[in-house]
């Protein structure tokens, strides 16, 4: 469970303190995330882990490593902008790159972009073409130097929010004066499960068939209670390094399950905090050639499912020393949704305000 305690340095100094230099995760850096293949004339875990795909010799391997790491800073101030944004289903992520002429500190200094939304279950084939509005910036722990990963909502040419853009309304509850005057701080618990890629089942586990029961493994630390560490690990520094605000990371009930967590965040900025922790998993795991699963029940029977718990209080609360942890939202649940709906029960007291409150006080927080 995470621990709200005060939110974070970061959100106080502003998003130019995220852009500062930084030495980028490498390949190098994360050569020991090439997981170890029983199959017979698999690569081994020394093999370089950006390129783990790759099938040729080791000088094919080598010149491609050198370009991926290479700086080209000394040469150009032309940057590379990764756009990011959430897919048709609420909850894939979609991403291009595109150039920018020099270093940005600000998403105001971006251009707004498109894409074909028919092809992401977001447009008809007639008329497909989507809008990209850049809203959040974070640095970006593959490419280095000033290139940067820009968090994107999503607008038909119109201007019109489009039906999974939910970012949209979360901004509007979000900048309201009431809202803002409560400061609402999340606290977001993130839980995923590894799969393996051919057989889409969880890391460590036996091919079709399952290891001992749940008990050893939450938290657990050695090689029979411990599956995908290093992908835990090169994930929490991914996220450190881009400036998201992730707080914590421990395995889960279920062996090959895990957890990060993110927050103290306030506002809007805990659901592009959230997005783009979760865009840095999804392109970790990429590399590792492992399968990211947010599915809240991946396995069936006595096996724990994954959830993304949302702590949440406002200065009002605090004050009186409390918080609320919603236990509701599945893992598959959409972030800025979830907070801003939080936040409106704030702005437009209902039945189930009144509920949460009186659960507040049974808790005697």
């Amino acid at each position: 469970m995470a621990q709200i305690l005060a939110p974070s340095a970061q959100w106080q100094m502003g998003i130019s303190k995220r852009l500062t230099d930084a030495t980028p995760l490498t390949t190098k850096m994360w050569g020991s995330l090439v997981l170890k293949q029983n199959k017979k004339g698999a690569v081994k875990s020394s093999a370089k882990f950006g390129v783990f795909a790759v099938k040729s010799d080791n000088s094919t391997i080598n010149r491609l490593e050198q370009m991926l790491n290479l700086d080209v800073t000394p040469y150009t101030e032309k940057i590379i902008a990764e756009y990011i944004w959430i897919g048709g289903s609420g909850i894939d992520v979609r991403s291009k790159s595109r150039t920018i002429s020099k270093p940005v500190e600000h998403p105001s200094e971006l251009p707004k972009w498109n894409y074909d939304g028919s092809s992401t279950g977001q447009a008809p084939g007639e008329d497909s073409e989507v809008i990209l509005y850049p809203q959040a910036i974070f640095k970006d722990p593959f490419r280095g130097g000033n290139n940067i990963l820009v968090i994107c909502d999503t607008y038909t040419p119109a201007g019109e929010p489009i039906p999974t853009n939910k970012r949209y309304r979360a901004a509007q509850i979000f900048s309201d004066p009431k809202v803002t005057a409560e400061i609402p701080w999340y606290g977001i618990e993130q839980e995923y499960t590894l799969l393996q890629t051919n057989v889409k089942w969880p890391l460590g586990w036996p091919a079709g068939g399952y290891p001992g029961p749940q008990g050893p493994y939450y938290c657990g630390v050695g090689a029979d209670k411990s599956f995908g560490r290093d992908i835990s690990d090169a994930h929490y520094k991914a996220c450190l390094y881009a400036g998201i605000n992730i707080s914590g990371t421990n395995g889960e009930v279920m062996p090959g399950q895990w957890e990060f967590q993110v927050g103290p965040s306030v506002g809007i900025e805990a659901g592009d905090h959230i997005w783009c922790a979760r865009y840095l998993l999804e392109r970790i795991t990429e590399q590792a050639g492992v399968v990211l699963s947010l599915d809240p029940k991946p396995i069936e029977g006595d096996w724990n499912g994954a959830g993304c718990h949302t702590n949440y209080s406002t200065k009002s609360m605090r004050e009186e020393g409390g918080y609320l942890e919603d236990r509701r939202p599945v893992l598959t649940w959409i972030r800025t949704f979830v907070t801003s709906y939080l936040l409106k029960l704030l702005v437009e007291p209902t039945l189930e305000a009144e509920a949460l409150a009186a659960q507040k006080l049974s808790l005697k927080v």
